[in-house]
């Protein structure tokens, strides 16, 4: 900083002002200082400004499943809302393995990121409670929760009940869930669809499937193969839906002529014109500002009471539901 303020003119305090954007710097004085610091090729060093504020402005994100577009489109609600609070946001991939986002968290640590954003976190209450207890930290969309660990979701059961009120509107007696497996969210949905059928009188029937378009291939050949054939599916996520989608189409079954289909989540793949699929949206973006604005709270106010945070779904009406066959 010697060197830039040398080169503008002006003295070191100066300089030290413009590289934290102060607004204390008249714009002139800002851009000679900005032309003298690009022509010497000076950075800020980032790692000692940390230590003398003791923050880093940064927040470390970990996706279970960045094949999921669910997720990607929650990321940018995360973004949008560091954006708007001039935080930097670093991103680690999950990938559906829990030592694996350990691993992330633990990076995140060594880095001294302000706080973590969890986002459809593998992890169960207890490591979720440990996680927190290392750094500030929200679970966003994770099926898992703790009483003393921040938290961003939407009501799945809820959601569950709606896409089976719909269905059941339609006239559909004959329901198949293809559930999430070991999911986290995965309960909450598939205890959602049992309560909802046994509300309408209606014998529950749960498949396994798993939260992909290839775990719901699998499972749309066991349906098959069972003989037992139903009017209607309720997808775990959109993923499962196209793959049920996929599969049935290369069975020659029709959808919804022959068949209903309803997913979970509204993910873009959802509004394309060749799949039009009915589903349950999440308020992807929303959730994604909110794990932001719940974080920043907690890294202020590390003893406050816990937030969590539960979102109404609501129902989206495509092209993939209709009465059952006569």
């Amino acid at each position: 900083m010697d060197d830039v303020a040398s080169e503008a003119g002006v003295s070191r305090a100066l300089v030290s002002l413009v590289m934290r954007d102060s607004p204390k710097v008249s714009e002139r004085r800002r851009q000679a200082v900005l032309e003298a610091a690009d022509s010497l090729g000076y950075r800020p060093n980032i790692l000692a400004r940390n230590l003398a504020s003791r923050r880093t402005q940064t927040l470390g994100v970990i996706v279970n499943d960045l094949h999921n577009p669910f997720f990607s489109e929650l990321v940018e609600g995360i973004e949008r809302e560091a954006e708007s609070q001039n935080l930097r946001v670093l991103i680690l991939n999950g990938g559906r393995d829990v030592q694996r986002e350990q691993k992330a968290i633990e990076t995140f640590v060594q880095f001294r990121v302000d706080g973590v954003v969890l986002v459809g976190s593998l992890l169960d209450s207890r490591q979720l409670a440990a996680t927190a207890r290392l750094t500030p930290s929200v679970a966003v969309a994770s099926g898992w929760s703790h009483a003393d660990v921040d938290a961003v979701t939407t009501d799945d059961a809820r959601g569950a009940a709606l896409a089976i009120k719909h269905l059941v509107s339609l006239g559909h007696r004959k329901i198949v869930h293809l559930d999430g497996a070991q999911n986290g969210s995965a309960e909450g949905r598939r205890e959602g669809y049992i309560l909802a059928m046994e509300s309408h009188g209606l014998e529950p029937r749960v498949l396994p499937a798993g939260d992909d378009e290839d775990d719901a291939k699998v499972a749309i050949d066991r349906l098959v193969a069972s003989g037992d054939w139903p009017t209607a599916i309720f997808a775990f996520n959109d993923l499962v839906a196209a793959g049920a989608l996929d599969r049935l189409d290369d069975l020659g079954i029709e959808v919804p002529e022959h068949i209903s289909l309803i997913g979970y989540d509204n993910t873009f793949i959802a509004g394309l014109h060749r799949l039009s699929l009915t589903t349950i949206n999440q308020p992807r973006v929303r959730m994604g500002r909110l794990a932001v604005s719940t974080l920043t709270q907690r890294i202020e106010d590390a003893e406050g009471e816990t937030v969590q945070l539960r979102l109404e779904p609501e129902l989206v009406l495509r092209g993939t539901t209709a009465p059952p066959p006569s």
